[in-house]
């Protein structure tokens, strides 16, 4: 047997873009909506209240399957897009988390029975993605033709970290209807009978069910958080496909996220300080990446300035450690207050 044959295969080059067929897209688009198709089938066959081995076992499946991803990019591609990769992961993910302080708080609002709560954060993840999905496509756009939309988006995640370190929790503490939702409510006729339906008849009418409103008021809240996740993950990558592969992975284990984590979600007293130092460090990353691509002559008498990129590697390294801080000083900070008798109310 020839040796080219035992030899392991050579990693890919460590490319700096990714050119990809218009089918690996539509692929990618079509597994994900089989998966989520799958789901909803699932779940309305048979409503009920995931159990904790059941939410565990299928995100450890999504969190495998995005690792794995990212390591068959770094074996195709090289550790360059692989760490964009994870970096725009973890960072979607991270910002998913504090998406489910609101999401618990719909839930409450509009008193959403158990069994229909999978129900219910299932077409608002879709809602979701497919919002996203516009967002990512006009962020594309506005970034192939505009350079200076970096300078944008930079400034935009420094301003919000700054508004969210000094607000804090506070708006945590109760659910604001959207305009959308209010809107909803005074135009169309309802009824407050609940089901996995979201439309259904009523005295011979079609009318909207309680799940409907859910569900926009879940989809149009996550479209808040991508004004700010979108030009996050931006910071980290150029390319809209690993953009794209990143909210994917992140959102479609949301669900499972929001029954696992529950209560937990409360002793993480610091993770508005964590995201919002994030944040920041992307916003600033942005803004060197900015000044990096333009040629700056007026700042050192005529002569242009060069301007240092934060690589991938350190970008990385920074979103572990900001995260890995952030949940141990949070867990430790509720456990002294636990033993202390205070209350994380």
């Amino acid at each position: 047997m020839p040796a080219s044959v035992l030899a392991l295969p050579m990693l890919g080059p460590d490319k700096s873009s990714l050119d990809l067929p218009v089918w690996a897209w539509w692929v990618t688009i079509g597994i994900a909506a089989a998966v989520l198709l799958f789901d909803i089938v699932m779940i309305a066959r048979n409503p009920h209240v995931p159990s904790t081995k059941e939410v565990s076992i299928i995100l450890s499946a999504y969190v495998g399957a995005a690792i794995l991803f990212g390591l068959g990019m770094w074996w195709l591609e090289g550790g360059k897009l692989a760490g964009e990769f994870f970096a725009g992961w973890l960072t979607e993910y991270s910002l998913s988390v504090d998406n489910l302080f609101i999401f618990i708080l719909i839930m409450a609002s509009f008193a959403v029975p158990q069994r229909y709560q999978q129900t219910a954060l299932m077409w608002g993840i879709i809602i979701a993605i497919v919002l996203r999905g516009i967002f990512i496509w006009l962020g594309a756009a506005a970034i192939a033709r505009f350079s200076w939309v970096f300078y944008i988006f930079g400034a935009f995640l420094i301003y919000t970290a700054i508004k969210l370190a000094f607000q804090g929790e506070s708006d945590d503490d109760e659910y604001e209807e959207s305009w959308f939702v209010r809107w909803m409510k005074r135009t169309f006729p309802s009824t407050d009978e609940w089901s996995t339906k979201l439309i259904t008849k009523e005295n011979g009418r079609r009318v909207m069910t309680p799940m409907l409103i859910v569900v926009m008021a879940l989809g149009t809240t996550d479209l808040l958080f991508a004004l700010d996740s979108i030009p996050a993950i931006y910071g980290l990558t150029n390319e809209p496909y690993i953009v794209l592969v990143a909210n994917l992975f992140a959102l479609m284990g949301l669900r499972q996220l929001y029954f696992l984590l529950g209560g937990l979600l409360k002793k993480l007293v610091y993770l508005s300080i964590g995201l919002a130092v994030l944040l920041a460090f992307i916003g600033v990353k942005l803004l060197l990446h900015a000044l990096h691509e333009n040629e700056l002559p007026f700042i050192n008498g005529g002569n242009q300035v060069h301007v240092p990129e934060i690589p991938i590697t350190v970008s990385l390294g920074a979103i572990v450690v900001i995260l890995g801080v952030t949940t141990i000083a949070s867990l430790w900070k509720s456990r002294r207050d636990a033993r202390l008798g205070i209350s994380q109310d």
